[in-house]
Formats: C-alpha cells, structure tokens, sequence
C-alpha cells in the first residue's frame, strides 16, 4: 500500500528575512496601549483592596487585603444601592426610548428620498456636538418651570437628547447596505410596510441595533453632570452622584477608599458585558460600512 507523501512546507521566505524588530514592534505598541487602558482600572481596584488605614501606600501590590471599602458602600444611610437602581432606571429608559425611536428615523431617512436629507442628518448629529455644561442652565430653569426637578425624567430627557441623534446616524449608515429587496419580498407575500420593518428588516438589522444599545446604555449609565445638576434628593441621584458625596469618618476628610470600591462596583458590570458581548459591537461597527 503506497504511503502519501507529506506535502512539503511552504516557509515564507520574506517573514523569515524580515527583521525582528518589524515583528516585535507592533505586538510591543499593542501591548503599551493594552497597558495605557488597563492601569488605572487596575490601580483603582488595588486601591479599594487596600485596607482604610493604608490608603495612601503607594505599593503596586496591597501588604494587606481587605473588604472593608465594600462593605462600607453598602452601609446603611451612603445611599449607594438605591443609586445603583436609579442609575439601573435612567439608563435602561433612555436605552430603550433611544432604540425605539432611533430605529424608526434611521429607517425612514435611510429607505425614503426626500429634499435636504442630507442636511437633515447633519443637524441631527450636530444637535449631538453641543457641550453638554452650556444647556445646564437653560435645562434646569426648563425644569424648574414644569416641576421636573428630583424627578426620573430631569435625566433621561436631556441623555435621551444626546444619545438619539449618535442612534440615528449608526442605524441610518447600517439601514441604508440593506437591499430594498428584502421589504419587496416580504410585501409580495403578503406584509404591510409595518410588517416587513418589523419580521423582516429588524431581525436583520440586530447587530448594528445592539450595537447602538450597548453604546447607549454605557453613555447614560456613565453620565454624571446632568444627574448631578437636576436631582438633589438622594432618593433619586444615580451612582455617578451618589459616589461623588462620599464622606469621610469626620465628614472632611477624603474617602479615597469607599470611591474607589464604588467605582470598581459601577465599572464591572460594564466591563462584563462588554467582554461577554464584544463580538457583536465589533460585528454591529463594522457591518454598516460594508455594502
């Protein structure tokens, strides 16, 4: 019985030839950039690890491990897990609206063709652009006057603003590499325009839509000005605000400690979901510009 021959193994000759520092190099910047993002998550997690009295060693490594900084969150009267909630309740409203009225203007400026569209989507991502300091002002006297403030909606009106106009231009790009084909056939079977938008296009469109939702509820969840100018009754600061407040055990001195705890609490539900979902943003950023 003749035994097959191996086949013989290509080398690449130019890799080979090419010099180590051209192969070692970009692996190198990679690894600073990884080491730039993750540091000060890592010092901030050290940091809540430390115990209260050695909060200003600077070691890289604790000399003693405690949990008393997360215990102390926790603690009755800080305020902080019913931040937690209304941080829960404002970004997953401004999420939601945002999805639902984003996708139906991104769908109607991507499929109809009217006079000045364009222009029409250059004032929507523009009203995006303003700082969001220079409207506190004109918001909060809004607010006072329609008795809005210490209320949900003082904060999900104005990130809702800021978030919708990014939405729309997101899911118009992605709407618009999508054949117009595909409302044709789900119409020849019998769908209304509704229909075809809701069973067909949608389903579709999911990773470009989660995408924008991730996106969304990181940007509201981290919002911090507009909650701490609108809301001064702690029932209803988020956890942005909430941590910000922190006092000390003399109520001057500086909790570096329970901050820090707070902010690693605040930040690992973000980092797990989007460790647990990145395929998906990736999937979602990249399919709109491919036609």
């Amino acid at each position: 019985m003749a035994v097959a021959e191996k086949a013989p193994k290509v080398v690449d000759v130019k890799a080979a030839e090419a010099p180590w520092y051209r192969r070692w190099l970009p692996l190198i910047g990679v690894g600073i950039i990884v080491l730039y993002c993750l540091l000060p998550f890592y010092w901030m997690i050290v940091s809540a690890l430390r115990r209260p009295t050695d909060q200003f060693d600077n070691s890289i490594i604790p000399r003693h491990w405690s949990f008393t900084n997360f215990t102390d969150v926790f603690k009755a009267g800080t305020g902080f897990g019913r931040g937690l909630l209304n941080s829960l309740i404002v970004a997953g409203t401004v999420t939601i609206l945002t999805l639902v009225i984003g996708m139906v203007a991104a769908y109607t400026l991507a499929r109809l063709d009217f006079k000045f569209k364009n222009f029409v989507l250059a004032i929507i991502i523009t009203t995006s652009m303003f700082p969001g300091i220079s409207l506190v002002i004109p918001l909060k006297k809004l607010f006072s006057d329609i008795e809005w403030i210490n209320t949900y909606q003082a904060m999900i009106v104005p990130s809702l603003s800021f978030a919708l106009p990014l939405a729309v231009w997101n899911l118009t790009a992605f709407f618009r590499q999508m054949p117009r084909e595909l409302e044709q056939a789900a119409m020849v079977d019998g769908c209304t325009p509704a229909q075809a938008f809701r069973k067909v296009i949608i389903p579709l469109a999911a990773p470009g839509v989660f995408t924008t939702a991730i996106i969304t509820f990181i940007a509201a969840w981290n919002e911090f000005l507009i909650a701490l100018s609108m809301v001064n009754k702690k029932e209803f600061q988020t956890a942005n605000v909430v941590i910000s407040q922190f006092t000390g055990t003399s109520g001057r001195d500086q909790p570096f400690g329970s901050q820090m705890a707070a902010g690693v609490v605040v930040t690992i539900p973000l980092v797990i979901a989007v460790l647990l979902f990145q395929r998906r943003i990736v999937a979602g950023l990249t399919a709109g510009g491919v036609k």
